[in-house]
């Protein structure tokens, strides 16, 4: 150790840059020497996303630092960028990029129409505006991001953040169908259902009464096998379901990941879109 310690700062600096965020702070424990390199902005930067510049300069409100190390940190708290409509985060852990995409930021069929949405603000949403969907037959969402955002070479799920209000009405009616296609690539096609856990009894007493004509159903959605996708619980209060999974690789691609039920033709209402966060799945 004493032998590590006696080395300049400078050699200890580049020896942390080929670690990580955790390594990094783990080693500000061990001595004084340590704890100058790994406080370093010159370490710190290894770790910050290498387009880190335009993120601050596109984050709302504008970023205030005084480190690298603090950007850091205010980083993994996550900031809205692109006016608003887009959450970026890192992975405090591991440095790998997050983002959630707004409801404002997606496409979701008629929602400029107030007869079928609403648009409104709630205290517990990180963006502005939610979507509310009043009542309307066609439920259509999609989001794109580009693989160039987001860290390379690492596995990705996309999940839809959402609500479903006490009053919510015909949306687990039929299953809807939720999507992934990365580039060119065949689109991923899974099943999913638009509604909070319920308990057993409740699940047992529709599988009695509708079982075949849920099933009759599934078998109209594209991926319609096994149970369907649904809702979790989020620490934040909301719901997520995921969408699909993709690999982030080298090159540029553009990912489209999306939600619809347009084949049972029924009115449904009181689905809550807050939007689709994009984050590493291990």
């Amino acid at each position: 150790m004493e032998l590590i310690n006696a080395l300049p700062e400078d050699c200890l600096t580049s020896i942390l840059c080929f670690t990580s965020p955790q390594d990094a702070c783990r080693s500000s424990k061990v001595s004084a020497e340590f704890q100058s390199a790994a406080d370093s902005d010159a370490v710190w930067e290894k770790f910050l996303p290498s387009d880190y510049r335009r993120i601050v300069a596109d984050s709302v409100p504008a970023l205030l630092f005084s480190s690298k190390k603090e950007l850091y940190r205010k980083l993994c708290d996550s900031v809205l960028v692109a006016g608003g409509r887009k959450r970026f985060k890192l992975e405090k852990l591991s440095g790998k990029i997050c983002y959630e995409l707004a409801a404002r930021d997606l496409s979701i069929t008629w929602s400029s129409e107030s007869m079928y949405w609403a648009w409104t603000s709630l205290p517990e949403s990180r963006f502005s505006e939610v979507a509310v969907l009043r009542t309307m037959s066609w439920l259509e969402i999609q989001g794109k991001i580009n693989t160039q955002m987001l860290t390379p070479n690492t596995k990705y799920g996309a999940y839809l953040v959402l609500k479903i209000s006490d009053r919510a009405f015909g949306l687990d009616l039929m299953p809807s169908e939720v999507s992934v296609q990365v580039g060119s690539n065949e689109e991923r096609h899974n099943t999913a259902y638009l509604r909070r856990q319920r308990n057993s009894h409740v699940d047992f007493m529709e599988t009695l009464m509708y079982g075949h004509r849920t099933e009759a159903l599934k078998s109209m959605v594209a991926g319609g096998g096994g149970e369907g996708r649904l809702p979790a619980e989020r620490d934040d209060g909301w719901l997520e379901m995921e969408i699909g999974e993709f690999f982030s690789g080298e090159k540029s691609e553009e990912v489209k990941m999306g939600l619809k039920e347009v084949k049972g033709h029924h009115l449904k209402g009181g689905l809550i879109v807050h939007g689709i966060e994009i984050r590493p799945k291990y």
